[in-house]
C-alpha cells in the first residue's frame, strides 16, 4: 500500500534544500560566509509556500468576495505608497548629494582664485568628511546597508532570508550613507543603493512600519507572509531602478530580469504601477527645482542624458567599430567581475577581521587617495584652446569647474582654454557622463586624457567597490564604458572622415557594453539606456553590443551580483540547474542521514529536545492507519512549533487525538500568529520557558501542520527537482518511493473552473473523465 511506501521512504527522503549543489567545484572560500558565523547571523530559507493547515482553511472559509476585493485594493493601496516612498527617497538623496557637491565645488573653485594648494586642501578634506560620515553610519549604525544591496534583495527574493537587510536602521543607514559616499565624490554611484532603499520601504510597509523604533501602524500591518513581503520587495527594487533613472519600463524589466526569481502577470501590474508613481513623484519633485528651491540641484542630479539632438544615422561600416566596443566591454566587464572577486576576499580575509576601525580607515585612506587623483592629475595636463564657437550651439568654453556643461577651465593660463581631463574628473560622476555623452563636442577630449582617466577610475572603482560604504555600480560601469567608448569614436572619426559620426554616440555604446559584461543584462539593460538618453534610434546598437559583450563575458565567469551573492556566502538558485544534476537522482541528493520525524501527538518534551539538538525547519509528521501501518500525514515547520510551545493552549493530558478524523476542531490560533516579524530573529526555543508540568503535557499537531507538502519519488532526476524547487519558491520536499498504484490523472480540462451562471456562486469542472489526454 501507499502507506507502506511512505514508511519505506522515509529512511531515504531527505529535505532537497539542505543538499541541493548551489554551485560547481572549487567555489570560492567565501561561499560559506554565512554558515559559518553564529547561528543568529546565518541566512535561512524563506516560506513562500502557502501552507494550508486548517488553521489557514478555516480562515479561509471565513472569507468572502468583499474581504477579497478589499485585500486586492490594499495591495493596489500599498503599490502606491511604496511609488511614493521610494520617489521622496530618491528625490532627499539626489538633492542632498546635488548640494553637498555644488558647496564643495563652489568653495574649492573660489579658494583656487588665491592658493591652488589651500583648494587642495579644503577639496580633499571636504571629501574625508563626507566619506567618513558615510563609514561611520554604516559602521556603527547599519553594517547591513554596506555595499549595493542588490545581491542581498536578489537572494531575499530567491528565497533566502539574510538578515538585518530590510529593517528599519538599514534603510536609513543606506539613505545617509549613500548621500555622504557619492558626495564625497568615491568612484561609485547610488542606484544599486536606491534598489535597496525601495526594498527595504516596502518590505516596512508591509509590516506595518517598525515596532524597535516605535513607527509602526497596526491598520499597515496587512500583509505578514513570506508570500506577500515577497510582492512587495519586488515592487520596491522596480521602484529603486525607476527613481535611479527616471526609466520605469526599465525598472519593471529590471525586477523581472535581474532580481526575481518568481512572476506573475498580477505581479505585473502592481510593479509596473509602483513605476510610474515613481516617474510622476519625481517629474513634480524635478519641476519644483526648476523654481531654484533646491539650491544647487539644477539639470543634474537625477540621471537622464538627452543626446536625443546627437547621431541621426549610421552606415554599415559603422558596425565593425561598434562590434569591438562589445568585445571590449566583455573583456573589460569580466577583469572586473574577476579583480573584485581577489580584493572582497582579501578585504574580508586579512583586512576586515581586524573590526570596524579599520574600515573606517581603509574608506577614509580611499578618499584621500580619490580626491588626490581627481585634483592633482588634471593640474599635470596642458590646457587646451577652445574651439571656435558655434552661434547655434549653447555649450560654452570655458566654464567654471563644478559647473554644470562641458570645457571647464581648471589651472590654465589663458581665459580661452579649458582642461579637458577636469572637464570629466573635477566633476560630479552625472555631469562627467553627460559631457562623455555630449554630441557636437568633437575633439574636445585628447586621447591621452581618456586613456589616463580610464586607467586612473577603472583602478578606483575596483579599489573602492566592497568598502564598508554603500556603493552601487551603475554609474562607475557608464563613466569607464563611455570613456572607452569615446576613444573607440574618436579613432572612428579620424578613420571615415565623415562630420555625422559623433564620439557621443560611441561613448554611450561604451557604457552600455561595460554594463552588459559586468552585470550581464540584456532586456532591462537596453530598455534604461534609451529611457535615459531619449534616443530610439540606437536601440539595435544598443543590442548589438549588449549581446556581444554579454556573449564575451559569460565566457569567463558569471555576472558581477551572481559573484558578490556567492562571496556573500548567499546560496542562490539560479535559473539553470548545473550540468551535474542531469546525472544525480533525488535519493542522491538526500544523502544517508535518518530523517527526523514527529509523531501526531507528540509530547511537549520530545518536542522541545528535538529543537533542542538540531537546527532542521521542518519535519515530517506521522500517523498510523487503523490497520496500524504508518502514513505521512504533512509536514511541521519549527517557526509554528514555537508558537505552540509559547502559547501553550493547546498543550493536553492524553496522548490520544482529540479528533480522529483530525482537525475539525476549533482553532484557537489565527494563521497570522505563525508568521514571522521580519523585522526580528523570532522566536528561539531558548526563549520560551516550559515547567516541569508543561514538558509532560501533550500537542496534537494535526490541526497546524501543512497536510499536502510536495513529494517527488526518489529516481527523479535532481534537474526536475531543482527546476520544481526554484520556480515554486519551495522550502522543503519530500522524497519518497515509487507508489503502488495511482488513484486518479489530472489533466488540463480537469483545472478549467467555470461558473453555472451568473447568479450561482458554485462553480463545475468542464470534464469529470479520469481519463489522460
Amino acid at each position: 500500500m501507499l502507506s507502506n511506501h511512505f514508511q519505506n521512504g522515509m529512511e531515504t527522503a531527505r529535505f532537497v534544500w539542505s543538499r541541493l549543489p548551489h554551485s560547481e567545484e572549487g567555489e570560492l572560500e567565501g561561499a560559506g560566509l554565512l554558515s559559518s558565523e553564529s547561528n543568529k547571523n546565518c541566512a535561512e530559507s524563506l516560506d513562500y509556500e502557502v501552507l494550508e493547515n486548517y488553521a489557514y482553511r478555516e480562515e479561509q472559509a471565513q472569507r468572502g468576495k468583499l474581504f477579497v476585493g478589499y485585500n486586492v485594493g490594499v495591495k493596489w493601496f500599498f503599490a502606491l505608497l511604496i511609488g511614493i516612498g521610494t520617489g521622496l527617497a530618491a528625490v532627499f538623496i539626489n538633492i542632498s548629494v546635488e548640494n553637498f557637491a555644488g558647496w564643495k565645488f563652489a568653495l574649492t573653485f573660489n579658494i583656487i582664485q588665491k592658493s591652488y594648494l589651500a583648494g587642495f586642501l579644503i577639496y580633499i578634506l571636504i571629501n574625508l568628511a563626507l566619506v567618513f560620515s558615510s563609514v561611520y553610519i554604516i559602521t556603527q549604525f547599519a553594517p547591513a546597508a554596506a555595499g549595493s544591496g542588490i545581491p542581498e534583495i536578489k537572494g531575499y527574493l530567491n528565497g533566502i532570508d539574510i538578515p538585518g537587510i530590510l529593517l528599519f536602521r538599514t534603510l536609513i543607514g543606506k539613505i545617509f550613507g549613500s548621500i555622504g559616499s557619492v558626495g564625497g565624490g568615491l568612484a561609485l554611484g547610488k542606484e544599486g543603493p536606491l534598489v535597496h532603499t525601495g526594498a527595504c520601504i516596502a518590505s516596512l510597509l508591509g509590516q506595518g512600519g517598525s515596532t524597535k523604533y516605535h513607527l509602526s501602524s497596526r491598520w499597515l500591518q496587512g500583509f505578514k507572509s513570506d508570500r506577500d513581503r515577497r510582492d512587495l520587495v519586488t515592487c520596491g527594487c522596480a521602484a529603486g531602478v525607476a527613481a535611479a533613472f527616471r526609466a520605469p519600463v526599465g525598472g519593471v524589466l529590471f525586477a523581472l530580469e535581474e532580481v526575481t526569481s518568481w512572476w506573475r502577470s498580477q505581479l505585473m501590474w502592481r510593479v509596473f504601477f509602483t513605476s510610474a508613481i515613481v516617474a510622476v513623484v519625481v517629474r513634480a519633485a524635478m519641476g519644483w527645482c526648476k523654481s531654484g528651491n533646491c539650491g544647487h540641484f539644477g539639470s543634474g542630479g537625477f540621471i537622464i542624458w538627452d543626446i536625443s539632438d546627437g547621431q541621426e544615422d549610421y552606415s554599415f561600416e559603422e558596425l565593425l567599430p561598434m562590434a569591438v566596443i562589445g568585445v571590449i566591454g566583455g573583456l573589460l566587464g569580466a577583469l572586473f567581475n574577476q579583480l573584485t572577486i581577489y580584493v572582497t576576499r582579501w578585504r574580508r580575509n586579512y583586512l576586515h577581521k581586524k573590526g570596524s576601525r579599520v574600515k573606517i580607515y581603509e574608506a577614509c585612506l580611499i578618499s584621500v587617495i580619490t580626491s588626490v587623483i581627481s585634483f592633482g592629475l588634471p593640474l599635470l595636463r596642458k590646457c587646451s584652446p577652445c574651439p571656435d564657437s558655434d552661434p547655434d550651439s549653447e555649450i560654452e568654453c570655458p566654464r567654471a569647474p563644478g559647473m554644470y556643461g562641458n570645457y571647464v577651465n581648471f589651472y590654465c593660463s589663458k581665459d580661452k582654454e579649458y582642461n579637458d581631463l577636469a572637464t570629466i574628473f573635477f566633476n560630479t560622476q552625472d555631469d562627467a557622463i553627460r559631457n562623455l555623452f555630449s554630441a557636437k563636442t568633437i575633439h574636445e577630449f585628447s586621447t591621452q586624457s581618456l586613456l589616463t582617466f580610464l586607467v586612473m577610475f577603472y583602478t578606483l572603482a575596483v579599489v573602492t567597490f566592497g568598502t564598508a560604504v554603500p556603493a552601487g555600480q551603475f554609474v562607475p560601469g557608464i563613466m569607464i564604458g563611455s570613456t572607452y567608448g569615446r576613444l573607440v569614436g574618436i579613432f572612428t572619426v579620424n578613420h571615415y572622415k565623415k562630420l555625422n559620426i559623433e564620439e557621443g554616440t560611441y561613448a554611450l555604446l561604451g557604457a552600455a557594453s561595460f554594463l552588459g559584461g559586468s552585470m550581464r543584462m540584456t532586456v532591462s539593460l537596453c530598455v534604461i539606456m534609451v529611457e535615459i538618453t531619449n534616443n530610439l534610434k540606437l536601440l539595435p546598437l544598443i543590442m548589438l553590443v549588449l549581446l556581444i559583450s554579454k556573449a564575451v563575458g559569460d565566457a569567463f565567469n558569471e555576472g558581477l551580483y551572481e559573484e558578490q551573492a556567492r562571496l556573500r556566502g548567499i546560496p542562490l538558485l539560479e535559473s539553470r540547474p548545473k550540468y551535474e544534476m542531469r546525472k544525480m537522482t533525488a535519493r542522491e541528493a538526500c544523502g544517508n542521514q535518518k530523517v527526523l520525524s514527529l509523531p501526531r501527538v507528540v509530547k511537549v518534551a520530545d518536542v522541545v529536545s528535538i529543537l533542542r539538538c538540531n537546527k532542521h525547519n521542518g519535519f515530517p509528521v506521522i500517523d498510523h492507519t487503523r490497520n496500524g501501518e504508518p502514513l505521512v500525514i504533512g509536514i511541521m515547520l519549527r517557526s509554528h512549533l514555537l508558537v505552540l510551545l509559547q502559547s501553550k493552549i493547546d498543550f493536553q493530558h492524553s496522548p490520544l487525538p482529540c479528533d480522529p478524523k483530525g482537525g475539525s476542531r476549533a482553532i484557537r490560533h489565527n494563521f497570522s500568529e505563525f508568521a514571522k516579524p521580519v523585522s526580528s530573529k523570532g522566536l528561539s526555543i531558548n526563549d520560551i520557558y516550559l515547567s516541569s508540568d508543561d514538558l509532560e503535557m501533550y500537542i496534537d499537531l494535526a490541526p497546524f501542520l501543512n497536510p499536502s507538502p510536495y513529494v517527488v519519488p526518489e529516481d527523479m532526476s535532481l534537474t526536475k527537482v531543482y527546476n520544481l524547487f526554484r520556480q515554486l519558491g519551495l522550502r522543503h520536499i519530500f522524497v519518497v518511493p515509487r507508489a503502488s498504484h495511482v488513484i486518479g490523472v489530472i489533466t488540463r480540462k480537469d483545472l478549467l473552473i467555470e461558473e453555472e451562471n451568473d447568479d450561482s456562486a458554485t462553480v463545475e469542472l468542464q470534464s469529470t473523465s479520469r481519463s489522460a489526454t
